[in-house]
């Protein structure tokens, strides 16, 4: 395992985080408990020290899980957590108000059964809550221990620079990490955040490294699978078939095959080395179910691709660039 200090903090974090999210979840891709907890310490065991939760995984369940599994090993874990989506049927049952963040916390911790969470990100913007008083509420959280460090996801460019701002204004807390979904096919973020979170010392930890599994290797052009996921996914959904069976994701999926084959690797651990070598990302957050699913992932954690390998990867995935990056690509540089 490699490590990582995560933006401009001085916390040091895996290169490689677990993610939690089917821990427990109760659907059909659900980890058990007790995989759960035997992922969560096989995880540890190999010198993984990155944890990813939110409350609202499994309905708290996840949480629950980590809470458990980490219990005699709490100090080993940087461990994450989220708060913004509903977790009752009331209308302050969501949000970034200080009374929901406030809330949310004291029961994360109580499923965590744990005194602090070392990360704890703002899981979406909230339209109704001005973005001070949910800074407010965050900068508070870590003064009074229970929270070590702060986070954002899903913000737009423009709310996260909105955030620092307001951060650095009032000498508030400042976001140290940055959680987006990042693959070598879903490359949007790079066209402002990227440099943005480069820039203002904020790290990125991706979400979804396999695109929902459709880097992994596990489906075929033509070959629509009738079972899983996939199949019973709504055709708007990200990881669809309908929005992925497209020459540009065959395209990479092949690009992935013939890397994984000239280094004697497998996709999965492919796809996942590439996130690591990008200069912004400090951390990839992997999703696992089983333990085999597990090993294979852990494996990118010391595979180092190589500029060509790099190179193929990135033609295979490189979409063309919308206004302005096209237009300032083409007449924005200057040199003296």
């Amino acid at each position: 395992m490699q490590y990582r200090t995560l933006g401009d903090s001085g916390l040091v974090v895996s290169d490689l985080a677990l993610g939690t999210m089917v821990f427990d979840e109760g659907s059909e891709r659900s980890a058990s408990v007790e995989d759960s907890i035997e992922m969560i310490h096989a995880f540890l065991d190999e010198g993984g020290n990155h944890i990813d939760t939110a409350n609202v995984y499994g309905g708290g369940r996840s949480e629950v899980v980590v809470g458990r599994a980490i219990a005699e090993r709490r100090d080993e874990v940087v461990l994450a957590t989220k708060v913004r989506f509903p977790m009752g049927d009331g209308p302050n049952d969501s949000g970034l108000s200080r009374r929901h963040i406030m809330a949310s916390v004291d029961a994360s911790l109580e499923r965590l059964a744990t005194d602090w969470i070392d990360l704890l990100y703002m899981h979406a913007w909230d339209p109704l809550t001005p973005i001070e008083e949910s800074l407010e509420a965050f900068d508070d959280l870590v003064h009074s221990g229970k929270v070590r460090y702060i986070g954002v996801s899903n913000f737009k460019a423009w709310q996260l620079m909105k955030a620092l701002g307001v951060s650095d204004a009032g000498g508030l807390a400042r976001f140290v990490a940055a959680q987006y979904q990042y693959s070598l096919l879903t490359r949007d973020i790079e066209w402002e955040f990227e440099d943005l979170c480069f820039d203002e010392g904020v790290g990125i930890v991706p979400w979804s490294p396999l695109a929902g599994g459709w880097l992994s290797g596990k489906y075929t052009r033509g070959d629509r699978p009738a079972e899983g996921r996939v199949a019973t996914q709504r055709d708007a959904d990200e990881e669809s078939w309908a929005n992925r069976n497209t020459d540009h994701t065959w395209a990479v999926v092949e690009a992935v095959e013939r890397v994984a084959a000239e280094a004697g690797v497998t996709m999965s651990q492919v796809a996942l080395a590439w996130l690591r070598a990008q200069p912004a990302v400090d951390s990839v957050i992997i999703g696992v179910r089983t333990m085999d699913q597990l090993e294979d992932n852990l494996a990118a954690a010391e595979l180092d691709l190589g500029d060509d390998a790099l190179a193929v990867l990135d033609a295979a995935s490189a979409v063309p660039a919308p206004y302005p990056y096209r237009f300032l690509d083409l007449y924005g540089g200057r040199s003296v």
